[in-house]
C-alpha cells in the first residue's frame, strides 16, 4: 500500500496531537512530522515528498495563508491542502485560493472522513498536466493572473506579480459556502449592505460586501462602475444608448438596461474602447 505521506501544521500543540491521533485510523496515510509553524511546514515540505498537508489557517508569523502561497512557488509539486481552522469565514478564503477542502475546529470525525476521500480522489486521479493546471489555478486564485499567464511565467521562470484578482466570490447561501466564477457574474447591484451578484445563468448570488470592497476586488480591466449602487461586466455590455435628454443606457446581452450616471460616464466609455 502506498503511503500518504503527510504533515500537521498548527502552532498549538494539543490541535496538532489531536488530529494526529484522529489521522491513525486511515491506513494509508502516513504522518511523517508534526509542524509547530508555517516556517516549519515550509521545510518539510523541501526537504520531503509530501504528498499532503494539514494547515491551521491563524498561525503566528506565518498565517495559513502565507505558507500556501509560498508552496504554490515551490519548484517541487504541491501537496493537497487541507485547510484546518476555528473561524469559518476563513473557510471563504480557502475556497477563493482553491484548498482542496477545508475543516472546522473541533474536528468532526465524519467532516475529518469526508475530507480524506476527497484527498483520496484526488491523489488518485491526479495526472501533471492536470496538476500544473492546479497549481496555477491555486496562484490564480490569490494573485488574480491570468491561469495561462501564469503557466507560460512557470515555465519561462518570470515573476509572478500579486494583483489579488480572484477568479472566484465565496458566498454563504443556506449554511453552504458555494464559489461564484467572477467570470459568469453579468452586472451587480447594491441593496443596502449586501450586493446582488446577477450571472449568465439567470440565478442571483446575495454577497454581505460594500460597493466600494467589492469594486477593490474585482478586476478593472474586465468590470466598470457604471453608477453608484451598479458594477458591469464589460463582456456582457451589446451597447451604450445615448437617450434624447443627453444621458446614458447600458444595454446588456441578455437585455439588462442599466442607467449610467454621469459621474462615471467617461469611465465607462473608456472601458468600452480599451
Amino acid at each position: 500500500m502506498t503511503k500518504i505521506k503527510t504533515i500537521i501544521v498548527d502552532d498549538e500543540p494539543l490541535a496538532r496531537k489531536g488530529l494526529a491521533v484522529r489521522l491513525e485510523e486511515y491506513a494509508d496515510i502516513e504522518v511523517i512530522k508534526l509542524c509547530s509553524s508555517g516556517a516549519d511546514a515550509i521545510e518539510a515540505c523541501k526537504t520531503n515528498n509530501i504528498d499532503l498537508v494539514f494547515l491551521d489557517i491563524q498561525m503566528p508569523g506565518m498565517n495559513g495563508f502565507e505558507v500556501a502561497r509560498s508552496l504554490s512557488e515551490s519548484t517541487k509539486a504541491l501537496p493537497a491542502i487541507v485547510f484546518v481552522t476555528a473561524f469559518d469565514q476563513f473557510a471563504v478564503k480557502a475556497f477563493e485560493i482553491h484548498a482542496l477542502d477545508y475543516i472546522l475546529k473541533p474536528v468532526d470525525d465524519n467532516r475529518l472522513k469526508q475530507a480524506v476521500e476527497k484527498v483520496h480522489s484526488y491523489l488518485k486521479t491526479q495526472q501533471d498536466n492536470a496538476h500544473k493546471k492546479k497549481l496555477a489555478s491555486f496562484v490564480a486564485g490569490i494573485t488574480g493572473n491570468n491561469c495561462e499567464e501564469i503557466l507560460k511565467k512557470l515555465a519561462t521562470g518570470d515573476t509572478l506579480t500579486d494583483k489579488r484578482y480572484p477568479e472566484s466570490l465565496a458566498v454563504k447561501e443556506q449554511g453552504e459556502i458555494i464559489r461564484v466564477p467572477v467570470a459568469t457574474i453579468q452586472w451587480v447591484d447594491a441593496a443596502g449592505d449586501y450586493m446582488c451578484l446577477h450571472c449568465q445563468d439567470g440565478q442571483t448570488h446575495i454577497l454581505r460586501k460594500t460597493m466600494k470592497e467589492l469594486e477593490q476586488e474585482l478586476d478593472p480591466h474586465l468590470f466598470v462602475r457604471v453608477h453608484r449602487s451598479a458594477i458591469v461586466n464589460t463582456k456582457q455590455i451589446s451597447k451604450l444608448v445615448t437617450q434624447v435628454s443627453g444621458e446614458y443606457l447600458l444595454v446588456l446581452e441578455n437585455g439588462q438596461e442599466l442607467k449610467v450616471s454621469r459621474s462615471y460616464r467617461d469611465k465607462v466609455k473608456a472601458a468600452l474602447a480599451s
